[in-house]
């Protein structure tokens, strides 16, 4: 099972979920593919992410993708299930970061509107794992060009995790279709312990 967490105002129209949902279709593994359209409520977001994880059959078996703030969401879960992990140029202050877009915005992919309440920076603060456990278990794809998020945050924040460092590139990793081989063998490793 591979479950992909999209980052803020993001969405499962998202040009890499696009991508690895092709690639999951093209390898006759679309019922294996889950890609939510998560809550901006972290808390919510979280629970229909362990609503679809609970459904897993095999639990060494699950990655989670997770671009952006979906990273952070990742790290979370990935901590709790014990799973594999790809983090996508993830936020790792999120708490700090989105105080700022407190109100009401939209989403990339629509004109539909969103509330971002003062209450969610409080639900992200509840999910932060000061220190990830088994590094074995993540696979970091940052990029040094990323507009967004400093990727020396996120390379502090995984130490001894498998780690791609992209020269430039931007916050949404444009050549993402170049890297997708990496992380699906990365998704795919036989055994959970040894990725």
């Amino acid at each position: 099972m591979i479950l992909y967490l999209h980052g803020f105002r993001s969405s499962p129209q998202s040009y890499k979920a696009r991508l690895m949902q092709q690639e999951m279709a093209r390898r006759g593994r679309i019922a294996e593919w889950h890609c939510p359209a998560l809550s901006p409520s972290p808390a919510q977001a979280m629970m229909q992410a362990e609503a679809i994880l609970q459904t897993a059959a095999n639990r060494a078996a699950i990655s989670i993708v997770g671009s952006s703030l979906g990273g952070y969401y990742a790290t979370w879960l990935a901590e709790k299930y014990d799973c594999r992990a790809v983090l996508l140029n993830p936020a790792v202050k999120p708490p700090r970061d989105l105080e700022s877009y407190v109100g009401v915005t939209t989403y990339y992919h629509s004109d539909e509107r969103f509330e971002f309440k003062p209450e969610y920076v409080e639900e992200l603060r509840a999910l932060a794992v000061s220190q990830i456990t088994r590094p074995v278990r993540y696979f970091l794809l940052a990029a040094t060009g990323d507009e967004v998020l400093d990727w020396r945050e996120m390379l502090a924040h995984y130490p001894g995790a498998r780690q791609h460092i992209i020269q430039g590139s931007d916050h949404g990793i444009a050549e993402f279709a170049d890297y997708l081989p990496e992380v699906m063998a990365f998704c795919d490793a036989d055994d959970a312990s040894d990725a």
